[in-house]
């Protein structure tokens, strides 16, 4: 089955990832704005395994729609607004 760029659940974890702090738990490490929030947090919200979560994240990253930084031994993903603004624009078009 080939992945596809939009669903729900990817855009849900977008919108989520617009205000990190309304949305996911305190974590021990990282700043959710400026670092993002870990799969494991994003597969709690969703209720889902951490690697189902990673499969969403990893495909958003691939499309640069969110950024990725290491924090201690995690991957934290935040939302990259300017490419998201670039490619809502680039349909705005018609592509």
């Amino acid at each position: 089955m080939p992945r596809t760029p939009v669903n729900v659940t990817r855009l849900n974890i977008l919108e989520w990832l617009k205000d990190p702090v309304a949305h996911f738990p305190e974590q021990r490490h990282g700043d959710p704005v400026e670092d993002g929030v870990t799969a494991e947090a994003v597969a709690a919200k969703l209720g889902v395994s951490r690697a189902v979560a990673g499969t969403h994240l990893t495909l958003l990253a691939d499309l640069g729609l969110l950024r990725t930084r290491r924090v201690r031994r995690r991957v934290h993903y935040r939302r990259d607004d300017i490419r998201i603004a670039e490619v809502a624009r680039m349909f705005e078009k018609g592509w």
